[in-house]
């Protein structure tokens, strides 16, 4: 039978820095859930949508 290479295997260590998530800070958090700043974002992209469509009629 043939022998499997397990050398690759140990390299990897589990629940390594690399592996973990980024979590979000509580300023991120606010700024997702804020009606107010999402309105605002609301509102650019809505600008920025007209004024492509905008340069694409000239």
């Amino acid at each position: 039978m043939a022998s499997v290479d397990h050398s690759i295997e140990k390299n990897i260590k589990a629940y390594e820095e690399s592996f973990n998530v980024m979590v979000p800070t509580p300023f991120v958090k606010f700024m997702r859930t804020c009606i107010i700043w999402q309105f605002i974002r609301f509102v650019i992209i809505n600008i920025k949508m007209l004024l492509v469509v905008r340069k694409s009629h000239h």
